[in-house]
């Protein structure tokens, strides 16, 4: 079936668009990366001809980005399609918008296949969908039938309107309007990396040893590392000796979906903060446990992201900012984040979930990974993800210590689960 190239169009930023285009800059990379392993050398030349085959179902990717008077804005191009390229030693590299860098990237190594996204462009949701219908193409371009479900999309159908919706502009309807607030947090300080030199070490565990040691405590997976991680980082900031100790906070990405429905394939996120304050005391791991467990669930109703939603939506459409040229909006968002999105955080925290495709396709996929670009200041970023049997759960920034990573896997270890690290670490 012979495909219509549409007509060139252009796409207003949604709200976390805004964030990330404005944030961007050389000591802080808003792009994030997925990779599949695969169960053979990736074919480079099959992978090329998957690309250009799903791109066109996916218009929201085939943009750049563009400098207007009072906003960035994407600028629809249906001939752009991403070049295969053989894998690089750092990745998830700063978007440079000089030099009209690409703001979707593919690559290969071995039998890895990865894709690199700015996150103005999609959240995790959105670039998963993309990695399954990419991988499921390119197996059918090595002659392996994969149907099209569970995310796969069908690159001869065309895109549906709501999948490129901003769905943060049609939730914004709270009669509430609610920001959030938190307190400057302990941040983890080394000697930093040549530039660009993102460090990644990795967890590979099976996900049945890490079901049970969160059944122990009466968790599910996510608060349980996560409370392991704020034991970790308790446990790094008393190591130094302060005379006094700053609160470690969490930042956990929530995904809207779950709570407001939309296919939408852009951003459509809100985070909760999670946060101990060790000036109160010692706290047992199972005491952890249960501050993120509440603390989350206390975060992620409906009536609470839809008053922040509101928030959000307000603050973007203020007459008064609305008119400010783009240069002095850009530095006012940039501090806004740093001061109540950098400052209030320890590190980041995401679990996209389980990453579930059709059985002829998980045959061929030894396990998927998820990997963060840098901070402000370099500290490490956490991610994790399953897949069949296997899950991952990944450090990458730019300090040249690891003491984190120790004091986390080892912690893992001591629970009974069995953890195989690996890193691109040069050490």
């Amino acid at each position: 079936m012979e495909k219509k190239i549409p007509a060139e169009v252009w796409y207003p930023l949604d709200n976390a668009a805004m964030v990330y285009s404005a944030i961007q800059r050389d000591d802080y990379s808003a792009v994030y990366r997925f990779s599949a392993v695969m169960d053979e050398q990736v074919d480079p030349e099959a992978l090329q001809r998957a690309v250009n085959r799903v791109m066109p179902r996916f218009p929201g990717f085939q943009v750049r980005l563009r400098p207007g008077v009072f906003w960035y804005y994407f600028d629809g191009d249906p001939t752009f399609l991403p070049q295969v390229e053989p894998d690089i030693a750092n990745p998830c590299q700063p978007v440079r918008f000089s030099a009209q860098d690409r703001l979707l990237r593919v690559f290969y190594y071995e039998k890895r296949i990865s894709i690199e996204l700015f996150h103005a462009m999609a959240d995790g949701s959105g670039a998963l969908v993309f990695l399954k219908t990419l991988i499921g193409e390119y197996l059918r371009q090595k002659g392996i039938e994969v149907p099209c479900a569970m995310g796969v999309l069908d690159p001869e159908l065309p895109p549906e309107p709501g999948e490129w919706e901003d769905a943060y502009a049609r939730y914004a309807t709270s009669r509430v309007k609610r920001g959030t607030k938190g307190s400057l947090a302990f941040r983890q300080k080394g000697i930093p990396e040549p530039f660009y030199t993102l460090n990644i070490t990795m967890g590979i565990m099976k996900v049945d040893a890490l079901k049970a040691a969160a059944k122990k405590y009466g968790a599910t997976i996510t608060e349980y590392l996560a409370a392991g991680l704020i034991q970790s980082l308790l446990a790094l900031q008393h190591g130094q000796d302060l005379a006094r100790e700053r609160p470690v906070a969490l930042v956990v990405p929530i995904d809207l979906r779950h709570f407001f429905p939309s296919p939408t394939m852009r951003n459509f996120i809100l985070t909760a903060r999670v946060a101990i304050d060790p000036e109160l005391g010692e706290y047992a791991f199972e005491e952890l446990v249960e501050i993120v467990r509440h603390s989350l669930r206390l975060q992620m109703t409906r009536q609470e992201l839809q008053a922040r939603i509101t928030q959000n939506v307000a603050l973007q459409k203020s007459p008064i900012l609305r008119w400010v040229p783009r240069p002095l909006k850009n530095r006012a968002i940039a501090l806004g984040f740093w001061l109540s999105g950098e400052r209030p955080y320890s590190t980041t925290f995401t679990n996209p979930g389980v990453f579930k495709v059709p059985e002829s396709m998980q045959e061929h996929i030894q396990r998927i990974e998820v990997v963060l670009g840098q901070s402000y200041r370099g500290p490490a970023n956490c991610a994790a993800i399953s897949c069949g049997e296997t899950f991952t759960f990944s450090f990458s920034g730019t300090l040249k210590e690891c003491d984190l990573e120790r004091l986390f896997f080892r912690w893992l270890v001591r629970e009974g689960v069995p953890v195989k690290v690996i890193s691109n670490r040069k050490e």
